[in-house]
């Protein structure tokens, strides 16, 4: 048994396919089928089951690639040891962030970590919650920016920045009478949401929860996009209401900033945490890059989460 061979088996199960496996490898279908073959052949039992497409493991396979994992992270971390010790910054970083977090957050830090640290390769994925948590155990990705609590065993968890929730409103409408909103009071009706997917939309989908219809259906949607500058902008032009995190208020225009309104206390705020495998590689760059964040983050999010604050999940 060698670790190549590991690397070829937990290519196919990443990819569920021999010849897209052997490319990632840089290597040809054959050699990698022959080695996974002899893989086999020495350990008596089946890895992968041929005859479905796309490729599965089979039972005892799917607990030989879990260990497979394991002995390959360890092996990758030898030489960041080494890194470490030489207090080295290079290599290649592969980072995934959510869509509500990548536009308003990245270009706070991302040009002057590049810029601190020029040996390093970064890679960014713009992921839904559930891309970035699979491609992290999958090892196709580093480490991720992402709304927590995620309740997750296989990831760890590490808090940034509480962000507090802001309601967007038309010019008009009956919230902007008021200085400050209680999430109670919030209507039954006008509210426009992302589309599925988003992890915000359930955020804020939960913390209107209590606006039901006498039928016991949520009475909120009045429309689903799939970015909150769409939200805004439809907004502008017709009527209704969003909740919108707070750094993606920052660069809006005064006429927009007049129709934005704060939560009264309990404040709803979001975490939001940077994530990796529970066994996860390039711990240096990941603390280096976690320092970057909090070096440049603007002023009104919270570090820690208030007495008077309430984490919307």
């Amino acid at each position: 048994m060698t670790l190549t061979q590991l690397d070829y088996i937990v290519a196919v199960d990443t990819h569920r396919h021999f010849a897209t496996a052997a490319e990632s490898c840089h290597v040809t279908q054959p050699t990698l089928s022959m080695q996974i073959q002899k893989l086999e052949d020495e350990l008596g039992v089946l890895i992968f089951d041929r005859s479905k497409q796309p490729v599965v493991p089979t039972e005892i396979g799917t607990t030989i690639l879990l260990q497979a994992r394991e002995v390959l992270q360890a092996a990758r971390r030898i030489p960041e040891i080494v890194g470490e010790m030489k207090e080295e910054y290079s290599g290649e970083l592969r980072i995934g962030i959510i869509p509500t977090l990548a536009p308003y957050l990245l270009p706070y830090f991302i040009g002057s970590f590049m810029k601190r640290y020029p040996s390093v390769t970064v890679q960014i994925q713009e992921l839904m919650t559930e891309q970035v948590v699979e491609r992290l155990k999958n090892g196709l990705l580093d480490v991720g920016m992402v709304v927590t609590p995620l309740q997750d065993h296989g990831i760890n968890e590490v808090p940034l920045f509480y962000e507090p929730f802001m309601v967007y409103a038309a010019e008009g409408n009956a919230l902007l009478r008021r200085p400050h909103i209680a999430a109670a009071e919030l209507p039954q009706d006008g509210l426009w949401l992302l589309t599925e997917g988003h992890c915000f939309r359930n955020q804020v989908v939960n913390l209107c929860a209590p606006s039901r219809r006498s039928d016991g259906q949520p009475q909120l949607l009045r429309y689903e996009t799939g970015s909150l500058e769409t939200l805004v902008k439809l907004i502008d032009r017709q009527d209704g209401f969003t909740l919108l995190p707070y750094l993606a208020t920052l660069d809006m225009n005064d006429a927009r900033r007049q129709r934005l309104r704060p939560f009264t206390a309990p404040q709803p705020v979001r975490e939001v945490s940077l994530v990796t495998h529970r066994s996860f590689l390039k711990r240096k760059l990941i603390t280096a890059l976690k320092k970057e964040i909090l070096a440049n983050l603007p002023a009104g999010l919270q570090l820690e989460k208030k007495e008077k604050a309430v984490v919307a999940i």
